[in-house]
């Protein structure tokens, strides 16, 4: 299995496979057609305590990071459930809301769901 990373709002293609959003908010102004997700997996994304600080205070990618990874450790049986659910799809993109492409936690989220 293949698993990616994409932004939710670039537009959706076929080669996305099974698309499998991974934020815990709905992404603002975007229409559940629109956005062709196929799993919203809320579990596995960062707690809305961890997200507040690495978005709205400053908190440096890295240390977002390092506590990130200590949820997702916590938090196993939400990745083996998604892990689980996406078993069987040769391609499985993973969707988030952010801007940055390279400091995000859906690659993260991959790292845990390869490992």
């Amino acid at each position: 299995m293949e698993i990616r990373t994409k932004r939710v709002y670039d537009e959706p293609e076929a080669s996305d496979g099974y698309r499998v959003l991974v934020d815990r908010l709905w992404p603002r102004g975007l229409s559940k057609d629109r956005a062709k997700v196929d799993l919203w997996a809320k579990d596995v994304a960062p707690t809305a305590e961890l997200r507040k600080a690495f978005h709205h205070e400053d908190m440096p990618y890295d240390a977002f990071v390092k506590a990130y990874r200590a949820e997702l450790a916590a938090n196993s049986s939400a990745v083996t459930t998604l892990r689980d659910e996406i078993a069987g799809h040769g391609v499985v993109t993973l969707l988030y809301a952010m801007n940055d492409p390279d400091h995000n936690h859906a690659g993260l989220v991959r790292e845990a769901l390869e490992t």
